[in-house]
Order: structure tokens, then sequence, then C-alpha cells
């Protein structure tokens, strides 16, 4: 037979509320842990002293009592088990495992038995209803009547206040039975009554939460807050956890206490309790009680005369009292030195402690979240500043706390913390306003799989490229369409052509005539086509080999598919932090194979992007070619033009009849002569330039005949 036995989804029933949880049966005893709380019950195997196995709401149930009169329910067990656990109970505590159902008959006349803290109801042998009388605040007495009123539970949707016994007059010895009755329920009741004299009182401490100066008095099983307009009593067995936590300035301390079920102050609740001490304060305490008493209670944890800093003072005795471990900060130390990171909860302001197995936020509300009960942690960058980022953390019950406004500098004490305490870091991508801290995240997060920062990081990698290619590419296009050379020789003929027209023609007017139709076209020629080119070549080659893609990607494209079969429904988001996961998880050897992929395609790449670079340097240079020819075309079609016009204007001057004083005759032959030169002189031009055209001069001498 198995040393341990565990079972999963298992209630227990706590002032009239089934709390989820975990429960291991092991030779040393029984084991319960609360999911919700986290609270431990160690129940001793010698402590035990009956098991009872019955059918209760949710399937089968079974009630423990220990010898000094405490009842556990725990009820979730399958019918199945009770032979599993019937052979362990004989087995490892020697205990029958007894079978009894409550009787279902409805009868509301029976007899009250009470057994260690437990009020059954009986009729016959079978017992109808009990009732744990720690759970009772308060009884009263009436005429053959008793009242019980009940702690109420927050938790429990439905609560019992009160429930009212008729007891018949008999007498029996002189005893009254309804009095006989109320001290058996108030001798075990949870009543909590201030007699007697407090251990020692506490004056004008300063309590945040409830906020305000209260007086602690501490008693024997309570603690008794007196304030000037609330009081509060809490007993200790209501205290979960204790912390002591140093406030960022050093100068001052705060003492938190844990509370479940909370203190109530009409509807609000107060599952902590803080106090707020300056570390300067000192106290001399003396304990209301004699020496012998306090070793005896305390067993050396105090002293009756002790002295010391207040708050050194409040923790000893409450961790005497309270029989409980205090909490402090362990190891951390953020950027500054101190052991909490400043950070803001619903628009407040607070401190942030990292523990050594949970978060604690001060002051308002506390918060108080254990590592067990953490699904992941999220590191967000905020979208109104660059200089702080978000801690998101988000419970295994779906709760999601944001710890918002934390300095940069802390980011990497606290990555390194929730990474050594071994917390999923689940990333959901980063939000606006975080361009510059990418390489920032990305060193310190070596160890985890991001895919929507390496997705940006990719696509970040081709902007850069592209944009220094396009810059390279622009630069070389424009040296080979701009050339200073051509651009002084389309000038030069444009100059020299006029100028040899007003040289030959010895006249103002013809040369003012021929020089301004020349100048306008060179202003269309030069500027015009060169912006068209410029603007042609801002786009991107269509022909232009494509980037590869990395190694995730390669596996997301092909795995996608795939994904979204696994996952019907599944968002874009949602898929892509599936896939994130998926990698993650993904073995050494698998990815190596993407890498492989990767590097091939990049291989590839190199040898597509140098054919394209050669065949493009080619293509370019074939086009600048037929654009210079395509060039000198149209300056010799407008040479011819301007010579035709400036023949037919010196023909229709010969023919006029009227000519003016100061204006010389010119023949025929002069003119056909003086264009024959000029053409001359711009067939020299044009072959020192190299570009090959037939000589205008016999055409043009011809039309002169004519």
């Amino acid at each position: 037979m198995a040393d341990t036995l565990e079972f999963n989804e298992i209630y227990q029933e706590v002032k009239g509320s089934m709390n989820d949880g975990r429960l291991r049966l092991s030779r040393q005893g029984v084991i319960f842990k609360n999911s919700k709380t986290g609270k431990v019950d160690n129940i001793q195997a010698s402590e035990l002293a009956e098991g009872v196995w019955r059918r209760v709401a949710l399937g089968h149930g079974l009630k423990l009592l220990t010898k000094n009169g405490h009842v556990y329910k725990y009820d979730g067990f399958r019918e199945s088990e009770f032979d599993k656990l019937s052979d362990f109970f004989k087995a490892h505590y020697r205990l029958e495992l007894a079978e009894k159902d409550l009787c279902v008959k409805g009868w509301n006349w029976g007899t009250v038995r009470f057994g260690g803290q437990l009020l059954s109801f009986d009729i016959g042998e079978q017992p109808v209803f009990e009732i744990p009388l720690s759970n009772v605040s308060q009884c009263t007495t009436g005429k053959n009547e008793v009242t019980l009123e009940f702690h109420q539970n927050d938790d429990a949707e439905v609560s019992l206040m009160e429930v009212r016994f008729y007891v018949p007059p008999t007498q029996e010895d002189g005893v009254d039975p309804v009095e006989a009755f109320a001290q058996n329920v108030l001798s075990k009741a949870d009543v909590i009554q201030a007699t007697g004299d407090a251990i020692c009182i506490f004056r004008e401490l300063q309590c945040l939460t409830p906020r305000g100066r209260y007086d602690i008095r501490i008693y024997p099983t309570f603690l008794h807050l007196h304030g000037k307009t609330f009081d509060y009593k809490i007993p200790y067995t209501t205290v979960l956890r204790l912390f002591l936590l140093p406030h960022k300035d050093q100068r001052q301390m705060f003492f938190v206490i844990s509370l479940d079920p909370p203190i109530k102050q009409g509807q609000t609740r107060y599952h902590f309790l803080i106090l707020l001490f300056s570390k300067d304060e000192d106290i001399s305490l003396t304990l209301n009680m004699n020496e012998e008493e306090v070793e005896k209670r305390f067993e050396g944890r105090l002293t009756k005369n002790m002295s010391g800093s207040l708050y050194e003072m409040v923790s000893r005795v409450m961790k005497a009292l309270v029989n409980r471990k205090i909490t402090v900060p362990g190891n951390f130390q953020g950027h500054s030195g101190a052991q909490c990171i400043t950070c803001s909860y619903k628009a407040s302001s607070g401190l942030l402690y990292p523990l050594e197995r949970g978060f604690i936020y001060v002051h308002k509300p506390p918060v108080h979240i254990r590592f067990d009960e953490i699904s992941f942690v999220n590191f967000a960058r905020g979208t109104t500043t660059t200089r702080s980022f978000d801690f998101e953390i988000e419970t295994k019950q779906g709760t999601q706390y944001t710890f918002s406004s934390i300095e940069r500098e802390e980011y990497g004490k606290l990555f390194d913390f929730v990474n050594a305490k071994k917390l999923n870091i689940k990333n959901r991508g980063l939000k606006e306003g975080m361009k510059q801290s990418y390489d920032e995240y990305a060193d310190s997060d070596e160890d985890q799989h991001d895919a929507y920062l390496e997705r940006m990081k990719e696509e970040g990698k081709i902007r850069e490229e592209n944009a220094n290619d396009s810059s390279d590419g622009s630069g070389e296009e424009t040296d080979e369409s701009f050339n200073p050379g051509e651009e002084d020789d389309d000038v030069a003929e444009e100059f020299d052509s006029n100028a040899s027209a007003s040289s030959s023609s010895g006249d103002g007017d013809s040369d003012r005539d021929e020089k301004k139709p020349a100048k306008k076209a060179k202003i269309v020629k030069d500027r015009k086509p060169r912006k068209k080119q410029q603007e042609s070549k801002k786009g991107k080659d269509p022909n232009a080999p494509k980037r590869p893609m990395s190694a995730y990607m390669l596996w997301l494209n092909a795995s996608r598919e795939r994904i979204k079969s696994d996952h019907p429904g599944i968002s874009i988001t949602d898929l892509s932090k599936k896939a994130g996961e998926l990698w993650k998880a993904m073995s050494k050897e698998k990815k190596e194979e993407w890498d492989r992929k990767a590097e091939d395609a990049r291989k590839d790449y190199e040898k597509a992007m140098k054919e394209y670079s050669v065949g493009s340097k080619s293509e370019s240079s074939r086009a600048e070619k037929s654009k210079k020819k395509k060039k000198k075309q149209e300056k010799q079609m407008k040479v011819k033009a301007e010579k035709k016009g400036a023949s037919s204007k010196s023909s229709s001057s010969t023919k006029s009849p009227a000519k003016s004083a100061s204006e010389s005759f010119k023949s025929k032959e002069f003119v056909s002569s003086d264009e024959s030169s000029s053409a001359e002189s711009k067939k020299e031009d044009s072959e020192d330039e190299g570009a090959a055209s037939p000589p205008p001069s016999s055409e043009d001498s011809a039309s002169g005949s004519d």
C-alpha cells in the first residue's frame, strides 16, 4: 500500500462556505491546503479520534474528529474511493472508517447531543445536522428557548444567521434545562468578551487600514483596536500571516497583519491591518503578568519587562500570541538599494515588495499574491511615457493585477528576481512608445521567447536595410543621370549656334530674334525631364528579390494551418501567443532544422541579389546610352528648325523692295555662303562630341537658293 494518498478538488466546509483545495493523507497525518488563501491545516495522526464516511451534496464526504474536540469536514470524494480510504485508515491510523448517513426524514423533533466542539441534533441514532460550536458568536436564552447566532462568512453565498431551539420545561435535580443548554454552548462557543485585564496596551498607533489612530489592547485570545469612532475585536485564529516591511525611505516600517475572515466596517471589508511605525520611536513595555506566567505561557519568547523600538515590540508580542512566523523581504534589492519598488496600483501610488514566496503591495488597497497561485507574469510598456513600464500578474483563477509606472531602471533587478523564482514570463507584446527599449529588453530576456518582439526586430532590420539600399541606389542613379560635363556641353551648343548666327549676320535685330526662343528651349529641355526622372526613381523595384525570413517565421508559416485546426476559432493575436509558446517548448534539434532552412534561404537571397545588382547595372547603362542618343537627336532636329527659320527670314528680306537706309544690301549668294559657314561650324562641334549626324549645309543652301 502507498504511504500517501492525494486528492484534488476536495472541498472543506468552513462556516457555511466550501473552500476548494488539495488533501493529502500520509503516515504523519492529514494535510489540507486551501487553493484561495494558501492556508494549510495539518492534523497529526496521533490526534485523530474518529473518521466518518457519509453521503453529502457533493458526492461523498469525510468527517474527522480530533481528541481535543475539533471537527474537520471534507467533501468531493467518489464512492469508489471508500475502500482505498478505509484500508489506509486501518493500516496507518488504526481507525475504523465508519459509515453513517444523515437522517432525511425532515422531522424537527429530536435529541441534542454535545460532543467536544460539536452540537449534533439526532433523530434516533441518525444525525440530522451538526453545528460546530466555534461558529457560534452569541447565545441568548428566553422562556423555554435558546437562540444561537453565528459568525458570518463573506465567501458563503447563503449565510445562516441564527437557530432557535425549544427546550421542554423539565426539572431534574433542580437544574434549568435552558440554562444547562446555554452553558454547554457558551463553554465551546467563540464568543469574544473583553473580560479581565489586557496583557499590554499600545497607545495611539498610526493605522493605515483602517485609517486612523488606535489603541491596541492585547488580550490572551484576541486583539482589541479601540479608536475614536470604531472598535474592532480580532481573534488570533483569524490571523493568516504577519509581515514586517521596511519603507523605501529607510526611516519607517510597515507591520501588516493578514486576516481571514476580514474585519468589517459597514459594507467595507479589511483583509489587512497595516500599522506604520517610525524607526526612531522607542518604548519600554511591561506585561500585565507575573514572570512565572510569562515563562509558562510564552516559553522564553517574551519576558515581563522589555524595551526597544516600538515596531519590534509590537511584532514580537504578536508573533508570540499568534504563534506564526513574521515574513520579511528576502534578498531582493532594487535599483536604489531598497527592498521594494515604487509603483501604482488602481491609480494609487504604493510599494511592491518581492518576497521569498510571493508579492505584497502596500498600501491602498493592500494585495498579497503567492507564487503558487500565479499563472504568469508580464512585462509591458505603458502608453504615456517611455521611462517606465508595467508589471502584470495573472493568477490561475484569472484575476489580473497591473502594477504601473515602475521606473525603467528597476527592470533588470525585477526580471532577474522573477526568473530566479521560475515564474512563467509571458510577454504579450509591447505597447506603444517602446521603440527605444527593444534592445534593452532583448538582452535581459535571453531565456524567454517572445514571438511579437522577434517579429518587430525582424521588421526593423528589414526597414533599416531597405533604407540603406534605397539611399545607396538613389545616389548611384543620380550620379549616372546627372553629368555636369553634358550639361555644360548642352549650354555651349545653344550658345555657339546663336553666336555664329549673330556674328555672320552682323545685325542686332536678327540676333535678338533668334536668341529668345533658344533660351526658352534651354529651360524646358534641362529642367522638366530631370524632375520626371527623379520622381520615377523614388519607388521600389518590384523585380528585386524578396528578403529571406527567419527560422521562426518559416516555422510559423508552415505550422499556421495546423495550429488553426487544433484551436478552431482562434484569433490572430492568440495564434501568435500560442505559436510563441510552441516555439519556446520546441527542442533544439527541431529548431536547428529550421535554422538550416533559414540559412539556405539567406544564401539563395544573397546569390539572387548579386545577379540582380549586375543585371540592374547593365540595364541602367543601356538606358542611359539610349537617353543620350535621343537627346542628341532632339538637339540636331532643333538646330535644323532654327536654321530653316533663319534662311526663310533672310530670303524674305531680299525680296522686299522697301529697305531702310541704315540696312545694307545682302545678295542670295552672300546669305547662302553665310548659312553654309554656320552649318560647317556646327558640324565641327558635333563631330568633336562624337555624335554622328548628316551635314545640313547642302539642304539649307538649296532651300536658300530656292
